[in-house]
C-alpha cells in the first residue's frame, strides 16, 4: 500500500486561506481543493468518526461530542474509548489486504483502546488531592514515555483553555514526525487543533487571528515537506469551517422557565438533575440534543423551540433520518442553530447560583460544550493575579480551583456544527489530484483516503 498521511487542520476553510497563509496559498497552485458538505453535526468527533468508517452518525453512533446516557442518567462528554465508534475502521480494512500495513493515529479522537498500531491522545492525570496534571495516553504504553523524554511533557494546558496556543499543535506535529521516523507507519492521521481556538474566540476576523494563521501555516508546511520527502501521499482536510456568530441561545434556561428542567442545590449552587428533568438540552456548538424523560411534554417543548429566535431546524426522531443522525444516542428532538447563533449549556437563572465547575476548564463535568473556557474573565482586572495565586497554591501542593472562566457567552464570535452555512465556511479536502466531484459528502472522505492508500 502507498504511504499516506492525513493532516486534519481543524477549522480550515477557504475563508481563511490567503495572504496570511502563504504556504497553503502556494500549495493550492499545484493541488486541488474540494469542499466537503458539512455533516450534521459538523463537529470533531462526528466528522472524524465518519471519515474513518465511511458511515453516517446514524450508523457509527457518534451523534455529537457528548450525549445523554439514558441508563446512567448522566451527560457524558469527550469520552475516549474507540469502542464507542461502531463500524469497521479504515485501518482495519487495510490490514485485511496487507498484513504489513500499520497505522499511527496521532490525536484523532476516540483514540484509546483503538486497533491502530500507534496512538497518542490527551489524557491528564487526576490526582487524589484534586490536581489535574498534564499528560497523554499512548499505545503502545512505552510510546508515551519515549515521546515525553525526547519532546518534553505534553503541554495539556496549551491544548485547551485560556492558555491554548501553538505549543500543543507543534508538540503533536513533532510527535507525529518522531513516530514516522521510528515506526514508519503506512497511514498516519494527524490532528492539528490550533485554528479552533482563535476562530471560536474571534471568528474569521483577520485583525485578530493573523498570528495564529501564520503559526498553523508554518506547522503545516513543515509537516508536508517532511512527509513528501519520505514519499508519502499527503491529504489536507478539515472537519468544519468556523463562521461568525453573535447570538448565544440558552435552551436549558428556556426549558427551566417552563418548569421542565430540574436542579438540585448543593452548597450555594445549582446542579442540573438530568434524571428527573422532564426535558433538557445537551448543547454542543450549533446543535442541541433535547432529551425527554416525560413524553407528555413533547409538544410543549416543540412549541418552545419553534418560537425561539435563532433556531434553524427542529427534528423529531423521524425527521432525523433525513439527516442521518437518528440513533439511540441522539436526542428525542434535535435542534440546529442558524448560522449566526449557537447553543450554551447554561441552565441556571442567577449567575450567583452557577455551579462551581462553570468557572473552571472542566470539559467532562459540564453537561454541554463550553467554548467560553478559552477566556479568562475580562471583567475582572485582577484575573491574571488571581490565576497566578491559584498556580502558586498548586505548585506548593495546596488544594486550589482555577476558577477564572467567565459566564459571558457573548464573548464567543465563531462557531460550527450547522449545515446551512455559506460555502466559504465549508470544510475542505486538499489533494494532489482533482477528485471526481466538486463537492463531496463527509462519508466520501473515507474513499478519498482509501484510494490514496491503494
Amino acid at each position: 500500500m502507498n504511504k499516506t498521511v492525513v493532516i486534519d487542520i481543524v477549522g480550515l476553510s477557504s475563508s481563511v486561506i490567503g495572504e496570511h497563509t502563504p504556504f497553503l496559498k502556494s500549495y493550492l497552485e499545484k493541488h486541488h481543493l474540494t469542499r466537503i458538505k458539512p455533516l450534521l453535526p459538523a463537529l470533531t468527533t462526528t466528522s472524524q468518526s465518519t471519515y474513518v468508517t465511511g458511515k453516517w452518525p446514524s450508523e457509527n453512533g457518534i451523534v455529537a461530542n457528548g450525549w445523554y446516557d439514558r441508563e446512567d442518567s448522566e451527560v457524558k462528554f469527550w469520552k475516549q474509548s474507540n469502542k464507542l465508534v461502531k463500524g469497521e475502521k479504515i485501518w482495519e480494512a487495510a490490514k485485511k489486504l496487507d498484513t504489513d500495513f500499520t497505522c499511527a493515529k496521532m490525536f484523532w479522537w476516540y483514540n484509546m483502546y483503538s486497533s491502530a498500531d500507534f496512538s497518542v491522545t490527551p489524557r491528564p492525570q487526576y490526582h487524589a488531592d484534586g490536581v489535574k496534571a498534564p499528560d497523554c495516553y499512548s499505545n503502545p504504553p512505552e510510546l508515551r514515555d519515549e515521546l515525553q523524554k525526547d519532546l518534553g511533557q505534553f503541554p495539556l494546558f496549551n491544548f485547551w483553555g485560556p492558555n491554548a496556543n501553538i505549543k500543543a499543535t507543534k508538540w503533536i506535529a513533532d510527535s507525529s514526525m518522531w513516530v514516522e521516523k521510528k515506526h514508519n507507519p503506512t497511514l498516519t492521521l494527524i490532528y492539528l487543533p490550533h485554528l479552533d481556538y482563535c476562530l471560536q474566540k474571534f471568528g474569521p476576523d483577520f485583525s485578530k487571528i493573523t498570528k495564529e494563521l501564520n503559526e498553523i501555516d508554518n506547522t503545516v508546511e513543515e509537516l508536508v515537506k517532511f512527509y513528501e520527502a519520505r514519499n508519502a501521499k499527503v491529504i489536507l482536510l478539515s472537519e468544519y469551517g468556523i463562521n461568525p456568530v453573535n447570538n448565544p441561545i440558552h435552551i436549558n434556561r428556556l426549558l427551566r422557565e417552563a418548569g421542565l428542567v430540574s436542579v438540585r442545590t448543593e452548597r450555594w449552587y445549582e446542579l442540573l438533575d438530568a434524571g428527573v428533568s422532564k426535558a433538557f438540552s445537551v448543547s454542543d456548538h450549533q446543535i442541541a440534543h433535547i432529551y425527554l424523560n416525560d413524553e407528555t411534554v413533547k409538544e410543549q417543548v416543540l412549541n418552545i423551540l419553534r418560537k425561539t429566535p435563532g433556531i434553524d431546524l427542529v427534528l423529531n426522531k423521524e425527521a432525523q433520518k433525513q439527516y442521518h443522525i437518528d440513533h439511540e444516542r441522539s436526542g428525542d428532538i434535535v435542534v440546529l442553530a442558524k448560522p449566526d447563533s449557537w447553543f450554551t449549556y447554561y441552565y441556571w437563572l442567577d449567575d450567583a447560583k452557577a455551579p462551581d465547575y462553570a468557572h473552571l476548564v472542566d470539559i467532562h463535568r459540564k453537561p454541554g460544550y463550553d467554548p467560553v473556557e478559552m477566556f479568562m474573565d475580562p471583567k475582572n482586572p485582577l484575573i491574571k493575579l488571581r490565576a497566578g495565586y491559584k498556580l502558586g497554591r498548586k505548585l506548593l501542593g495546596f488544594r486550589y480551583l482555577m476558577d477564572v472562566i467567565p459566564l459571558d457567552a457573548t464573548l464567543i464570535k465563531g462557531s460550527h456544527g450547522g449545515i446551512n452555512v455559506s460555502k466559504e465556511y465549508y470544510p475542505v479536502c486538499i489533494t494532489e489530484n482533482a477528485l471526481e466531484k466538486e463537492e463531496i459528502e463527509a462519508i466520501d472522505v473515507y474513499d478519498v483516503i482509501w484510494k490514496h492508500l491503494v
